[in-house]
């Protein structure tokens, strides 16, 4: 990974807080996705386009996958790719929520070598570089197995029945964020001992989050236990179970 990637990354995210910022308890306009994919914003488009701006003139060999950029085959033939959600959290965006988050990751054959999520109204910047660790407002992050029940953040649905062995979920302290980069944050910086979501996961929800619990001692696979690998031609991941050493293993051994 060059070593600017990441400085690239954190200077996009700053820049990225404060166009969202400006529209955050403003009324911004809101549209509805087709097929019940959920609300989008102008702050989403303006944070993807100067983020498209910015990145790409950067490294323009780097290919290109947003949730609010039409995707095109063009990134399958780079090395590099921007994995990017220019608010994940929309909804907590649009209600007021400060639990909102700007995702930015670079993928390289597959596996993430940059990342960011940054959540301007709480002032946090998590980071983390492959092989150099992962890092809250310029302070290391290090996760650790702990002891008793563990506490895992995930959507209700999840607990259904009909994922778990004899249809019980393994014994855990339930809690929820809107944004699934910021749960995943919460795992890295050790609030929480896993996460998880077990419908088909897109990127770039995922990309960054991934990286920061795995450079802060964690682990992050797919639902199967599989490493995650991004860049796919339909940018899914079968689902994902990311957290401490013990909370994963508890997690995978119960699901059906």
């Amino acid at each position: 990974m060059p070593a600017s990637d990441l400085d690239l990354l954190i200077e996009a995210a700053n820049e990225a807080g404060e166009i969202a910022s400006g529209y955050y308890t403003a009324d911004p306009q809101v549209w509805h996705k087709p097929d019940d994919a959920g609300p989008v914003t102008e702050a989403d488009y303006a944070v993807d386009h100067m983020l498209r701006e910015k990145l790409r003139s950067a490294r323009p060999d780097y290919g290109w996958l947003s949730e609010e950029t039409e995707d095109n085959a063009e990134r399958l033939s780079t090395k590099h790719q921007f994995i990017i959600d220019p608010i994940d959290g929309t909804r907590a965006f649009i209600n007021g929520s400060r639990d909102w988050a700007h995702s930015i990751a670079i993928a390289t054959d597959g596996k993430i070598t940059a990342a960011v999520v940054f959540l301007p109204i709480r002032n946090q910047m998590y980071a983390a570089g492959r092989g150099t660790g992962a890092f809250l407002n310029g302070e290391r992050l290090s996760i650790r197995d702990r002891v008793g029940i563990p506490s895992v953040l995930a959507a209700k649905p999840n607990w259904q029945p009909k994922f778990w062995k004899n249809g019980t979920p393994p014994e855990c302290d339930q809690h929820f964020r809107s944004s699934l980069a910021y749960r995943m944050c919460l795992v890295g910086v050790g609030r929480f001992d896993a996460m998880l979501t077990l419908r088909p996961s897109w990127e770039w929800d995922i990309a960054a989050g991934s990286l920061i619990i795995e450079e802060a001692g964690g682990i992050a696979t797919d639902r199967a236990g599989d490493p995650l690998v991004f860049n796919n031609p339909f940018p899914q991941v079968d689902g994902v179970v990311a957290g401490t050493n013990a909370a994963h293993s508890l997690l995978r051994d119960n699901l059906a």
